[in-house]
């Protein structure tokens, strides 16, 4: 009897904590984005000796927190987390932390925190640039009306790519090539080359969409209602990503005052690469998963073989400079979407029409 109560009362101990090498945690699988990036997790660890388990925060801080903490009592050694909220997910990240795990801080950088010690991501300033560049690129003219539109004030990429966009689209705002038509805020500040956080905060706040294309499109049909004519005609229009850019160019498209838009985008979903192809969505900034996964997968695997993983820069998080990997982007329009996205093998050209 004694025997069998000893073997019952190691069986918690023994199997307390399941196997499981690297936990990841990515933000929602509402969002098509996060859905691809969970397949090419799970395709990167083919083939090693290492196990993944991969949970969704459905836009809650505190379910991502919850999830960190289910992977720690799994026994992870590293954890790959893009945050839901920069700021919210230090406490996440702390928890980890504390129970030496090693932290990378994946396409989105936890802020404020010592507890991250790496970051994988695409170059958010330069996906700005590119987007603005495209706008540039295509003006019309002298006083063309220029629609500005961001993401998440609690996403530090929003920050990012606003900062990138600025940078580029500032000096023809300046000299009057463009003409802001949708942010108090933005205008006065027109003449501005660099632009503090507390000042992009101010715009970000006029102009966020939340990543949420209802939002998104709530905001574009205030935007074109209040518009006076001369905000109206040929349009530039600086769209966070391809939600956003899609609900946003149906707007601009339904509007009879609108003669023409320009509309930019990121992350090349399949529903704006068909809308490319249709010449609804003038471009995305094409940041191909298979690369991020592989650099992070990467790293992750260094860490646990107990070698240094490479990095390329870093960014400061408000707290501590984090050491990161970054990750080139592409524009993609109609011109070379087949070379970029079919051809390459990211998608198949049976998933569109008009090829």
């Amino acid at each position: 009897m004694l025997v069998i109560i000893a073997l019952f009362a190691a069986v918690p101990t023994a199997f307390a904590k399941s196997k499981v090498s690297i936990g990841i945690v990515l933000p929602t699988k509402d969002e098509p984005r996060w859905v691809q990036d969970e397949a090419r997790f799970k395709d990167a660890l083919k083939g090693t000796k290492y196990t993944t388990e991969i949970l969704f925060s459905q836009g809650s801080s505190a379910k991502e927190k919850e999830n960190v903490e289910t992977l720690i009592n799994k026994g992870i050694k590293v954890l790959i987390i893009c945050p839901q909220d920069g700021d919210a997910a230090a406490a996440a990240a702390k928890a980890a932390k504390k129970a030496g795990i090693k932290v990378i801080s994946y396409d989105r950088l936890i802020t404020k925190t010592d507890a991250v010690d790496y970051y994988v991501t695409f170059d958010s300033i330069a996906v700005g640039a590119a987007q603005a560049k495209y706008l540039v690129d295509h003006a019309k003219g002298k006083g063309q009306p220029l629609y500005l539109y961001a993401g998440a004030a609690s996403d530090n990429n929003a920050f990012l790519f606003f900062e990138g966009a600025w940078n580029v689209l500032q000096p023809k705002i300046k000299d009057g090539t463009f003409k802001i038509a949708n942010s108090s805020e933005a205008v006065a500040l027109k003449d501005k080359a660099k632009l503090t956080r507390k000042e992009m905060s101010k715009i970000i706040g006029q102009i966020t969409t939340n990543w949420d294309p209802n939002e998104a499109k709530n905001k574009a049909q205030t935007h074109l209602t209040a518009a006076a004519a001369d905000a109206k005609g040929n349009v530039l229009i600086l769209a966070p990503n391809d939600g956003t850019a899609r609900a946003i160019a149906d707007v601009f498209a339904s509007d009879k005052e609108i003669t023409s838009y320009v509309v930019t985008g990121q992350d090349a979903e399949k529903a704006s690469i068909q809308s490319i192809i249709d010449g609804k969505q003038s471009m995305t900034v094409f940041k191909d998963v298979r690369t991020l996964v592989k650099d992070a997968m990467g790293m992750a695997v260094n860490i646990l073989d107990g070698k240094k993983p490479q990095t390329t820069g870093e960014y400061d998080n408000g707290k501590i400079k984090v050491k990161a990997k970054q990750t080139k982007v592409i524009v993609v329009d109609k011109k070379n979407v087949k070379k970029e996205i079919i051809d390459s093998g990211y998608y198949a050209a049976k998933d569109f029409k008009g090829l």
